[in-house]
C-alpha cells in the first residue's frame, strides 16, 4: 500500500482536522505501560495522525497525563479532544472540570471539549459554560458523546445549541445501528462524527469474510475495518493502540482501495440497519 495522506474534515467553526487520529482510552492505567503508550501516540504523530482524544474519565486522568507527556514539545501540532463527567457537567463544574484537564494535559487550550455523555445537569448549563470557555480561549470548540438524534434535537434548541461541533458515538462494521439516521441527520447538518472503539476492540477481526476481504486486499483485518469507517462523509476514526508498529498499521489503512464487490460482501456480512434501534454505548 501507498502512503497516501489523510484525509481531513470541517468542524462547524472552519478548523480542518484529519479523519484518522488516535484513541486513548485504557491508556493511563499501568506505569509499567507508560512509556510504551507514550511512545505509541508520538509515532502515531510522526504519521499524520495529530488528533489525539482522551478524556478525564480515562483512568480518572491518567490518559490525559499520558497524552501530555507525548505531546510536550509538540502541542501545535495537535488536534486535542478530551471529555468532562456528565456529573462534573455543570456551569461552574465544567470550568472546573476544564482547568483540571488542561493542567493533566500540560497546555492552555483544548482544541476540542466533549460532554461525555448525557447526565442530570441541564443542556443548557453545559452550553453555557462550553460558551464562556471557548470566550476564555480555554477550548476551540464544543461537542458531545453518546448523543443520539433526539438528544442532537434538544441539544440544538437550547441558546447556543446550535454550536455543537462533533458527536463521538460507537460506532463500527459490527455496529452500524447510526447510519439508520443519527449518521445522516448529523451529516446533513456537517456535525462531524466522531467512531470510538472502530475495531470493536479487536472482537470482529476474526470475523472469516473481514480475514478474506482483507487478505485480497494484502491488508489486516483491522485495516479494512477502519477503511471501512474512513470511506463515510464527515467520520473520524480514533483507533486506540499503545504499540508503534500498530499505529503504523492503523496510518496505511487510509491507502486502501477497495472493491464495489469487497465492499457489498462487508454488507452481507455486516448487515447495515432497517430499523431505528437505541445507540449502543460502551
Amino acid at each position: 500500500m501507498q502512503d497516501d495522506p489523510i484525509l481531513t474534515t470541517l468542524l462547524p467553526n472552519g478548523r480542518e482536522i484529519p479523519v484518522l487520529g488516535q484513541g486513548t482510552w485504557n491508556m493511563g492505567e499501568h506505569a509499567s505501560e507508560a512509556k510504551r503508550e507514550i511512545e505509541s501516540l508520538r509515532a502515531g504523530l510522526d504519521l499524520g495522525m495529530t488528533l489525539i482524544d482522551t478524556a478525564e474519565m480515562y483512568a480518572e486522568g491518567g490518559a490525559e497525563k499520558i497524552v501530555g507527556e507525548a505531546i510536550r514539545g509538540r502541542r501545535d501540532e495537535v488536534f486535542l479532544v478530551t471529555k468532562v463527567y456528565p456529573w462534573n457537567a455543570s456551569r461552574k463544574g465544567t470550568i472546573e472540570a476544564c482547568d483540571n484537564s488542561l493542567s493533566r494535559l500540560g497546555t492552555d487550550r483544548i482544541d476540542l471539549y466533549l460532554l461525555h455523555w448525557r447526565g442530570n445537569h441541564p443542556l443548557a448549563e453545559t452550553v453555557e459554560a462550553f460558551e464562556e470557555l471557548k470566550a476564555s480561549g480555554k477550548i476551540g470548540a464544543w461537542g458531545v458523546s453518546n448523543f443520539d438524534t433526539s438528544d442532537m434535537e434538544e441539544l440544538l434548541a437550547v441558546p447556543s445549541g446550535k454550536n455543537v461541533a462533533a458527536d463521538q458515538v460507537l460506532y463500527n462494521l459490527a455496529r452500524r445501528d447510526i447510519e439508520f439516521d443519527l449518521l445522516p441527520w448529523c451529516q446533513k447538518r456537517n456535525i462531524p462524527v466522531m467512531a470510538y472503539s472502530p475495531i470493536e476492540q479487536g472482537r470482529i477481526l476474526h470475523n472469516p469474510e473481514l480475514i478474506r476481504i482483507a487478505k485480497a486486499n494484502q491488508a489486516t483485518p483491522a485495516q479494512v475495518a477502519l477503511a471501512f469507517l474512513l470511506e463515510r462523509d464527515g467520520v473520524i476514526v480514533i483507533p486506540k493502540t499503545a504499540n508503534a508498529a500498530r499505529a503504523a498499521e492503523n496510518r496505511e489503512a487510509v491507502s486502501l482501495d477497495i472493491t464495489d464487490e469487497d465492499w457489498a460482501a462487508l454488507d452481507a456480512a455486516f448487515p447495515p440497519p432497517v430499523r431505528k434501534k437505541p445507540l449502543e454505548m460502551l
